[in-house]
C-alpha cells in the first residue's frame, strides 16, 4: 500500500508548524489515516500532542541532517507503519539531500509545499539565494504569508514563476483574504498598443505573462527583438523565437521562447532579429501546454542588445 508524502518546506518562523497543525486537522485532508509526522527543525511553536493524538500522528524529530542517512526512515517507516508521511522540512539541508535518502519503497511523494514569510523574502532572496530558491524550484504550491497592501506581488509572482512556472502561487493577506497576486495594471508595456512592444528589459516579464495568460494576447501583434532557434521534433514552417535567460543563478542559464511559424524561410539561426508576428493562443508543443504561437508578418535584421541574456527581476 502506497503512503503519500507531503513536505512542507521554508525558512525558519515561515509558518510551516501552524500549517502542518491545519493540515492535520483539516476534515477535508484527513480521514484519520495513521500519520508520521517528521519534524526536521524546531521552532518557537509546537505541536500539540492532544492535536497530534486525536490525529492519529506520530512525531519524530530529526535533530541534524545526518539523521536521515542511512536507513533511518526506512526504520521508521517499519516501526511506525504510516499510511501517510508529512514532513517539516528544514530549507537550509536542500530537498536533494531528501531525494537521495534510502526510503520505503512505498512512500510515494504527493506534494511539496513551500512557505514564505513575505517580510523577509527579499532579505533572504538577497542573501540566501541558493536555499530560498530551492523550495521555489521545487515546489509545486508556494504559499506567501504574512503579505499587505504595499507587497509586490505581482513582481513576486514573477521570480517564482521564471524559477518554477508550474508551481501554483498563493498570497495569503494579514486579513486572512487569499488571492493569486496576478495584476493587468503593472505590465511594463501597453497590452492595447498595435503592436505592443516588447523592450528588451520586459522580455522575461512577457514570456511569463504570455506562458500564464495566453488570451490576454490572442488575436493582437507584438514586435520584439530575439533569436531563432532550432530544435528537434519541430512542427513543420516552424522556429523557436526566443532569447537566453538566468533563472536562478549562472548554472541555471536556458532558452525561453515561443514557437513562430515562419512565412517563407527560417531566420539564420542565433541571428538577432525583429521580429512582428501575430498572436494565436493555442496549444504549444514546444511547452506541452496552452500557450502562444507566433504568426511572423515582419522579420529584420536586429544589434544585439545591450544585455543579451534575460533577467527575471522586473
Amino acid at each position: 500500500m502506497e503512503a503519500p508524502v507531503y513536505i512542507v518546506t521554508g525558512f525558519l518562523e515561515s509558518g510551516k508548524t501552524k500549517f502542518m497543525t491545519e493540515m492535520i486537522t483539516d476534515d477535508g485532508f484527513s480521514e484519520g489515516e495513521r500519520t508520521l509526522l517528521i519534524v526536521c527543525e524546531e521552532g518557537e511553536e509546537e505541536y500539540d500532542p492532544e492535536v497530534l493524538r486525536k490525529a492519529n500522528t506520530v512525531q519524530v524529530n530529526l535533530e541534524s541532517i545526518d539523521d536521515m542517512a542511512g536507513d533511518a526512515l526506512v526504520k521508521l517507516d517499519r516501526e511506525y507503519k504510516p499510511e501517510r508521511v508529512l514532513i517539516e522540512y528544514n530549507s537550509t539541508w536542500l530537498l536533494n539531500t531528501l531525494y537521495k535518502a534510502k526510503k520505503p519503497k512505498n512512500w510515494e511523494l504527493a506534494q511539496i509545499i513551500t512557505l514564505i514569510d513575505a517580510t523577509t523574502f527579499e532579505l533572504y532572496l538577497k542573501n540566501m539565494r541558493k536555499f530560498m530558491a530551492d523550495g521555489i524550484q521545487e515546489g509545486d504550491l508556494i504559499l506567501f504569508n504574512r503579505c499587505d497592501a504595499e507587497t509586490p506581488k505581482s513582481k513576486w509572482r514573477r521570480a517564482c514563476l521564471a524559477m518554477n512556472n508550474t508551481a501554483r502561487i498563493i498570497f495569503e493577506n494579514t486579513d486572512g483574504s487569499m488571492e493569486d497576486g496576478v495584476s493587468d495594471e503593472d505590465l511594463p508595456y501597453d497590452v492595447k498598443a498595435d503592436p505592443i512592444e516588447i523592450l528588451d528589459v520586459d522580455f522575461g516579464t512577457f514570456y511569463l505573462d504570455a506562458m500564464e495568460h495566453p488570451d490576454r494576447y490572442d488575436g493582437k501583434r507584438i514586435r520584439a527583438k530575439g533569436r531563432a532557434f532550432r530544435m528537434q521534433n519541430m512542427p513543420k514552417k516552424c522556429f523557436v523565437f526566443g532569447r537566453h535567460a538566468m533563472t536562478c543563478c549562472v548554472e541555471d542559464i536556458g532558452g525561453i521562447g515561443y514557437l513562430c511559424r515562419y512565412k517563407t524561410k527560417i531566420p539564420p539561426v542565433k541571428d538577432w532579429i525583429w521580429l512582428t508576428a501575430k498572436v494565436e493562443a493555442s496549444y504549444s508543443p514546444l511547452h506541452g501546454r496552452d500557450a502562444i504561437i507566433l504568426i511572423e508578418e515582419d522579420i529584420s535584421p536586429a544589434e544585439p542588445p545591450a544585455e543579451e541574456l534575460v533577467y527575471f527581476n522586473n
